[in-house]
């Protein structure tokens, strides 16, 4: 899993601050991200370069983006991104990657509820792999499908669920977790679901190149 992740600096080169997240979430990610010098591979995850590519570009947010690969990548495409991550580590890198790059993101220091983003104001929200913790009403998984605008995508990505051996070794809960799942059971007629799959993934460096599937989905808002 990655994670999902604002004071007043400029937002384009330096994460901004919004409220802050539960500190215990963003105290495990700085430290991970802190053990190595970066911790995923750098490209951009290859679904969302299937699923994006000849999409006309627009208002995009990038949930839990992390070391900012996929941020980077969509604002190469001509996208408006404002990406989120709880790790101050990780986006600092990005930002800085970003100015190397000449490439302007809009950086939140800010976990996806903390965030209170405007209903409706993406036109495609990605959710690479992205650590959101469940609650009984279903918080996480609305926040992401509230935030796309009507004809706008919704494209979610995660790794299969782990084998109870897997999760005890990892010392996980995968029902602590939004799955695919979850985000799948809250789509309603207002929805067009376009991919609902699980499909090969093929990745040789990062932290997660051990897995090789990713369950894939991807649906249009219609109003």
């Amino acid at each position: 899993m990655e994670p999902n992740n604002g004071s007043t600096r400029d937002s384009q080169q330096s994460p901004a601050h919004a409220e802050q997240p539960a500190g215990g979430m963003e105290d495990f990610w700085d430290r991970r991200y802190a053990e190595m010098e970066s911790l995923w591979s750098g490209r951009p995850n290859g679904t969302l370069v299937r699923e994006v590519e000849g999409v006309e570009p627009g208002r995009v947010l990038d949930v839990g983006c992390g070391e900012g690969a996929d941020a980077l990548w969509l604002a190469e495409q001509g996208w408006d991104v404002t990406a989120l991550d709880v790790s101050r580590v990780a986006l600092d890198r990005a930002a800085r990657e970003a100015a190397a790059r000449n490439l302007r993101v809009t950086w939140l220091h800010s976990g996806l509820l903390e965030a209170a983003l405007p209903a409706g104001s993406f036109d495609l929200v990605s959710a690479q792999y992205p650590a959101l913790l469940r609650t009984p009403e279903n918080l996480a998984e609305h926040a992401l499908l509230d935030a796309v605008a009507p004809g706008g995508l919704l494209l979610a990505v995660h790794h299969p669920l782990p084998t109870a051996a897997e999760a005890l070794a990892r010392g996980i809960d995968p029902a602590e977790y939004v799955g695919i799942a979850e985000v799948r059971a809250l789509l309603d007629q207002d929805w067009e679901v376009e991919v609902d799959e699980v499909r090969p993934r093929h990745v040789a460096a990062g932290a997660g190149a051990h897995h090789t599937e990713d369950v894939v989905l991807k649906a249009r808002r219609l109003r």
